[in-house]
C-alpha cells in the first residue's frame, strides 16, 4: 500500500467511529409518533425542524465514509497486481498425497506338526 492509503483508510477508520457515535446519541424520529393516540408533541408527517448538529455531523461523516471508501476501493484496484478470483485461478493446484495404504498383511506359514 502507498502511505496515501494509509492516511485515507484512518480518516475512514475515524469517519467510521464518528458515524456510529452520532447515530447512537440521536433521538429516532418515531420515538414520539403517536398517530392513533394524543400526546405527541411533533406531528406524524409535519413540517421537519431545524437540523440538529448530530443530524449535520451524521450527514458529514457519511460523506466522508462514501469518499473513502470509494477512494480505498479504486486505490487498491490500481495498486494490486491481479483480482483474487484471477489469483485463484493462476495458484497452482495443491498437491495432497492419500496416506499410504498399509501392506497387505499374509498369514505366516503354519508351523509343520511334528509327531
Amino acid at each position: 500500500m502507498v502511505w496515501w492509503m494509509y492516511a485515507v483508510a484512518t480518516i475512514h477508520v475515524l469517519a467510521c467511529l464518528i458515524l456510529i457515535g452520532v447515530v447512537l446519541l440521536q433521538h429516532g424520529k418515531g420515538a414520539d409518533l403517536a398517530l392513533f393516540a394524543g400526546g405527541s408533541s411533533q406531528t406524524a408527517f409535519g413540517p421537519r425542524g431545524a437540523a440538529t448538529l448530530l443530524s449535520r455531523v451524521t450527514t458529514w461523516a457519511a460523506v466522508i465514509f462514501m469518499f473513502t471508501s470509494i477512494t480505498l476501493s479504486l486505490g487498491q484496484s490500481k495498486h494490486a497486481d491481479s483480482s483474487v478470483i484471477e489469483q485463484l485461478k493462476s495458484a497452482p493446484a495443491p498437491t495432497t498425497s492419500a496416506p499410504a495404504a498399509p501392506a497387505p498383511q499374509t498369514p505366516a506359514p503354519a508351523a509343520p506338526a511334528n509327531k
